[in-house]
């Protein structure tokens, strides 16, 4: 085929494009009917929903497609631009222009700003919760300086029974029997009297002058005041005896007046107690009781012992 019209055919023969040319339409070309070859139709897919209501419908090639109402929010009758076609970024546009719009578009992110509000009220709550334990524990270590600083049991300003004059009167001393005495002069023992609290009953008749009992007494604790007592009866008159401590005779004679005011020869009726408060010193001391002249000596001795300190019991 050589240049110009000098073939067999036609060229809406020859060639199905020849009715785009000049040449072709001025010998009468006309496109296929119905979109045959080479006709230019467009029959895109689209995902569902993304094609907006009011957009042109595309138009056949050489005609212009009736104007439609536009969509919410875009004047009627605007094109609807090749952004709202699926494709390379299609989609996503299509959708941003669905939120301008006036489509169903997304509103402020206000799960975010919830789980930041709810940090914020924790954060705060456990600054307070700490706030308040330290403040206790600061309360409580100040009671606790308080606490301690108070005597306890052991400090107490009140007198230990050690250290007191009632358990120093309760210290143990020696007692004795008449039987354990040395015995001077004429006296004896004997048991014939009832009353007599020493063991068996037993005590020592002291009835006439130069008879004598004498006590060696050990385990004084230490120098100081202690009180001698003596268990005796009498009956009738008062008596009275020389008292000698550690070779001194004591500064009077011991009184064993009739205290339980038994009549004349009732002994077993006149047993009572009397005392004296002598000076003794730490360790061993010698005790005696005798009938001196001008002594009254009608008594029955049956035991002597001591307590610390002048007491009378």
């Amino acid at each position: 085929m050589t240049p110009g019209n000098n073939g067999a055919s036609t060229p809406e023969d020859d060639d199905p494009f020849g009715y785009l040319y000049a040449d072709g339409q001025a010998n009468g070309a006309q496109p296929p009917s119905g979109g045959g070859y080479g006709y230019p139709s467009v029959n895109r897919v689209r995902p569902v929903g993304e094609r907006q209501y009011g957009q042109q419908q595309t138009a056949q090639y050489g005609q212009q497609a009736p104007p439609q109402q536009g969509a919410y929010g875009r004047p009627n009758g605007a094109p609807a631009g090749p952004e709202t076609f699926s494709g390379a970024g299609g989609a996503t546009t299509g959708n941003r222009q669905q939120g301008l719009g006036g489509g169903r578009g997304r509103g402020p992110n206000t799960k975010g700003l919830l789980i930041g509000a709810v940090a914020v009220v924790a954060a705060v709550v456990i600054g307070i919760a700490v706030a308040m334990t330290g403040g206790d524990s600061e309360d409580d270590n100040k009671a606790g300086g308080e606490v301690s600083s108070a005597p306890t049991v052991s400090e107490s300003a009140s007198p230990s029974a050690s250290s007191s004059g009632d358990a120093e009167d309760e210290v143990e001393l020696p007692t004795i029997d008449a039987k354990a005495l040395r015995l001077g002069g004429a006296a004896a023992l004997a048991s014939d009297v009832q009353g007599a609290q020493a063991d068996g009953g037993i005590y020592v008749s002291l009835n006439q002058v130069g008879n004598s009992v004498t006590w060696s007494v050990d385990g004084i604790p230490e120098d100081g005041a202690y009180t001698l007592f003596a268990h005796y009866s009498t009956a009738g008159e008062d008596q009275s005896m020389t008292l000698t401590v550690n070779g001194k005779k004591f500064g009077q004679p011991l009184s064993m007046e009739n205290y339980a005011h038994a009549a004349e020869g009732d002994f077993v009726k006149g047993w009572t107690t009397t005392y004296a408060w002598p000076r003794l010193t730490k360790g061993t001391n010698t005790i005696s009781l005798s009938c001196e002249n001008g002594d009254k000596c009608n008594v029955l001795l049956d035991q002597f012992w001591l307590k610390k300190g002048e007491v009378k019991r």
